[in-house]
């Protein structure tokens, strides 16, 4: 009775009514199988699966999974792995696309592991058979079945193979022959360079002038595959009418796509080519009329500029830009600002002050908030190439004003850019020009901000040290302890518990504890449960010498114990907590 217990409940759980069970039955098949054991688990419980494939899609999903996550373990190992091709073939011909797609995951995964002779007695005839399947689904998913085993067999298989893939590659069903766009690239990896010329070369070339511009744009990255197998004079005989083919298409989504991997194809052809032919191809994508090429031809930019001399630079891709910067579409402007910095290091200096700061500062003054985002996230590549004295008289005009910008995230992005702004402009100047607005940010309405702008204050710290921290900092964050708004004096709290570890016993005992200590009888309990928290931070941070436990005993212990009878429950929470860390410490 034992024996067919396992089998049976499987059996029953999925001719259940609820999907729930049914899946949690196929997730349990790996348990089943180690119950049956090897033997019984193929002779019964695969061909049982074989069986099972008129249910949800989310079930069959489950089972295409299942089999291919070293399934062939629970079923006798490697040499009886070629049992699980069957129930993977049933699945491979399914109508749901997801679960086609996974059953051919798993079919290759199972290849990984399959013996030659295997590979041509089970896995050949199951490729023919879906290659030669009556449905178009099965057609379909025979296309990733190539490359796994294509140098696994030998040379008569492997022409049948290149063959085969032809016919997909020829099929009149659009959807096969997507699929074989999609799976020709990495059939071509395998195939020789003569084999390439051949038969990859012919099928390439039909997907590429398919009638179907959702083919077409698939064949761009077997572009670039193909490209990299070649010669730079094999690719100008052989791809460059194609290369212009996919660029001009006249499907904005195929042109989308060259523009996409422009700097791949750009590398896999060879320098030559890009000057004699690429430049005057990517100029042509940068003007494309249509803004989603524009945008991706924006971002490949410093990329592709790599591969330029400084003058076509200059005099082919800036043009562009300035161009770009004004583009009409927000998307393409924000593209552009994300990489625009990256043509700094490539023109140098005096060419970077003259052709690029002026579009700096045009971006930066754009109407929508993601370009003048983008330009401020990306100045540190500038930073390197100008000037710090040019860049302050030139940008910081520009960033004092986007600091009060009516866009929360961009005074945020300008928040996180000041340190490094800071490094670079030195300890007097950045107290002149940026001092007062690193305060003022403690203000702001929006919480996040204020968050940031004290994170802000600590990295200042780290970076002008602690004696400018106690002169430009400490004082004017206390001050707004006596704020009558609440916001003010919470902040003050906060600020204290971020900055605190980054500066010594000493300045926390001048400076800090008695305004702190004054706020945690503040009548907000808000207010006094943060003291607890800061509390906590100063006693865990300091509580580590026998001045600082002394400091600990005397300041801190005394108030915490107070807070633990406050009327507010956080409080006491707070306090108590609190408490038990800063004892644990003065023990320890």
């Amino acid at each position: 009775m034992e024996d067919i217990a396992p089998i049976a409940v499987l059996m029953d759980e999925l001719r259940s009514e609820d999907v729930q069970l049914r899946l949690n039955a196929i997730h349990s098949i790996p348990t089943i199988a180690l119950a049956l054991g090897p033997d019984r688990a193929r002779d019964e419980l695969v061909p049982f699966l074989q069986d099972s494939v008129d249910d949800e899609d989310e079930v069959l999903l489950a089972l295409a999974k299942e089999l291919g996550r070293n399934f062939e373990e629970y079923i006798g190992g490697k040499q009886f792995a070629h049992v699980l091709l069957g129930p993977l073939e049933n699945l491979s011909a399914v109508e749901e696309t997801l679960v086609r797609d996974k059953a051919a995951e798993s079919i290759a995964k199972i290849a990984e592991v399959l013996s030659t002779p295997q590979i041509e007695e089970f896995y050949i005839p199951l490729l023919k058979r879906l290659s030669q399947g009556e449905w178009f689904t099965s057609r379909t998913s025979s296309a990733a079945l190539y490359p796994p085993v294509y140098n696994k067999v030998s040379w008569t298989i492997q022409e049948d193979l290149r063959k085969g893939f032809a016919a997909l590659g020829a099929d009149d069903t659009p959807m096969v022959r997507r699929a074989a766009a999609k799976w020709l690239g990495p059939f071509v990896k395998n195939l020789s360079k003569q084999h390439v010329l051949s038969d990859g070369l012919p099928i390439y070339r039909r997907l590429q002038s398919d009638d179907q511009d959702s083919v077409r744009l698939l064949t761009v990255e077997d572009l670039i595959v193909i490209a990299k197998q070649l010669t730079p004079p094999e690719v100008k005989e052989q791809l460059l009418k194609q290369i212009r083919h996919s660029i001009a298409d006249k499907s904005w989504r195929v042109r989308y796509m060259a523009a996409t991997h422009f700097n791949e194809l750009a590398e896999a052809v060879g320098t030559e080519l890009v000057r004699e032919e690429l430049i005057g191809q990517y100029v042509q994508l940068l003007k494309d009329n249509e803004a989603e090429v524009r945008t991706a031809a924006a971002g490949q930019i410093p990329g592709f500029s790599k591969l330029l001399e400084k003058e076509v630079i200059l005099a082919r891709i800036v043009p562009c830009v300035r161009d770009l910067s004004h583009d009409a579409s927000q998307h393409v402007r924000a593209a552009l600002a994300n990489h625009i910095s990256g043509l700094a290091p490539l023109l140098g200096r005096e060419a970077t002050v003259e052709h690029l700061l002026p579009l700096f500062l045009h971006l930066l003054k754009d109407e929508f908030p993601e370009v003048r985002l983008n330009v401020i996230s990306k100045l540190e590549t500038v930073n390197g190439v100008i000037d710090i004295e040019l860049l302050s008289d030139s940008l910081l005009p520009a960033i004092i004003e986007l600091a009060e910008d009516k866009s929360w995230r961009v005074r945020q992005a300008i928040i996180e850019y000041i340190p490094l702004l800071a490094t670079q402009l030195g300890k007097p100047f950045f107290d002149e020009q940026l001092g007062n607005l690193c305060m003022s940010w403690l203000g702001d309405t929006v919480f996040s901000i204020r968050e940031s702008a004290t994170i802000n204050l600590k990295k200042l710290t780290e970076v002008f040290g602690v004696e400018w921290a106690k002169v430009q900092i400490v004082p004017k964050v206390m001050g707004m302890g006596q704020h009558p708004n609440y916001l003010y004096r919470m902040t003050t709290v906060q600020a204290i518990t971020t900055i605190a570890p980054s500066l010594n016993l000493a300045i926390v005992q001048a400076e800090i504890i008695g305004p702190l200590l004054q706020l945690a009888e503040d009548p907000i309990p808000n207010i006094r449960f943060n003291v607890a928290k800061s509390l906590e931070i100063l006693a865990t941070t300091y509580g580590n010498t026998t001045e600082g436990r002394e400091f600990v005993r005397q300041s801190i212990v005394p108030v915490l114990e107070q807070q633990k009878t406050d009327s507010d429950a956080d409080v006491r929470y707070f306090a108590a907590r609190a408490l038990q860390k800063a004892s644990a410490d003065m023990l320890g």
